[in-house]
């Protein structure tokens, strides 16, 4: 028992800045990540109805606005 170390206060400390390389992979696939939900959900919109519509406040013309946008905007 006397060769045991106590590590109950020893936290684990987040990396401060990580390497370039790994940033730019975490942002890239934000990025993709980002953009396929839009595509994603602007489809969904494209399959709802008038009644659908109506029940999140939205318009034809809203609905036409937002499947006009290209996927990255």
């Amino acid at each position: 028992m006397k060769d045991l170390q106590d590590v109950s206060g020893i936290s684990a400390q987040p990396l401060r800045n990580p390497h370039p390389l790994r940033r730019l992979f975490r942002s890239l696939f934000r990025s993709l990540w980002q953009r396929l939900e839009r595509a994603r959900t602007r489809r969904l919109l494209a399959q709802l109805d008038n009644r659908d519509l109506a029940d999140l406040g939205l318009s034809h013309a809203d609905r036409l606005n937002e499947l006009e946008k290209p996927f990255w905007r």
